[in-house]
């Protein structure tokens, strides 16, 4: 079985209009080379932030996935949003190629301080409980954000729960992950690159799986804190994007 996969390593800002006029190119691009899934990074229709324009920010999902189901083309999309209940959630949002929505993965690793009790997003967004979504009869995906995958030691409170052996032993053959680091073009920002891809590659070989990721390109100048591309199961780069810039890449993984 084969699937076309594309992602957009995009310059994310607080600008929702902005965000949304990129990510439809996006979609547009995918259907160009008929992918069957689009990737963002963290945050890419909101801004990575909590306190975004909530009413905003519902008016520009819907007219992405709109967009999306127009081109037929499906979503693993990254906001922050607010669900009914009242909580905020750092998400990545799954949706097929028809709009059919499957449910989100929220960013389960979310940064703090080591202090205690920690500061930071930690005290920010809500975190749901780890699933896999059926694609189609033949396959199960799943969703990791930026430290989901790497477990940061200078920001991770909680212990390290292996989610991407966790989400393979659930099922999933392919994850998407949506980053969006800080970097500041210095010795620090060579070091967490080192160290993100690292992990992006035995995380890939330990699991099993194929890993799809993707960046924020923003700001334009610097390279991204992590690469962008495809990890195939034996952790090896199967596609990767150039290191800075806005950058559309496509890949087709061939399942066994």
């Amino acid at each position: 079985m084969k699937i076309r996969v594309s992602a957009l390593q995009m310059p994310v800002t607080n600008d929702i209009s902005r965000n949304v006029r990129q990510i439809c190119v996006g979609i547009e691009a995918a259907a160009k080379v008929r992918a069957e899934i689009l990737l963002t990074p963290e945050g890419s229709l909101s801004g990575y932030r909590h306190d975004f324009d909530r009413g905003e920010v519902a008016q520009a999902l819907k007219h992405v996935t709109t967009i999306a189901r127009l081109y037929s083309v499906g979503l693993v999309l990254g906001t922050c949003y607010q669900e009914r209940g009242g909580k905020c959630y750092n998400q990545l949002r799954f949706y097929r190629p028809t709009g059919e929505y499957l449910g989100f993965h929220s960013k389960t690793l979310v940064c703090g301080t080591m202090a205690e009790p920690p500061a930071g997003e930690i005290n920010h967004y809500a975190v749901a409980r780890l699933k896999v979504f059926p694609w189609n009869p033949h396959l199960t995906i799943g969703g990791l954000i930026c430290n989901d995958v790497w477990a940061n030691p200078e920001c991770t409170p909680m212990p390290d729960p292996h989610l991407t052996q966790r989400l393979a032993t659930m099922g999933a053959r392919i994850v998407f992950h949506a980053v969006n680091g800080w970097r500041d073009g210095g010795e620090a920002s060579e070091l967490n690159w080192r160290y993100h891809e690292a992990n992006l590659r035995m995380r890939a070989r330990a699991g099993g799986l194929w890993v799809v990721t993707v960046d924020n390109a923003e700001p334009l100048k610097l390279p991204c804190s992590s690469p962008s591309g495809v990890v195939d199961p034996k952790g090896n780069w199967a596609c990767r994007a150039p290191a800075r810039g806005l950058r559309f890449f496509t890949h087709d993984i061939v399942l066994s």
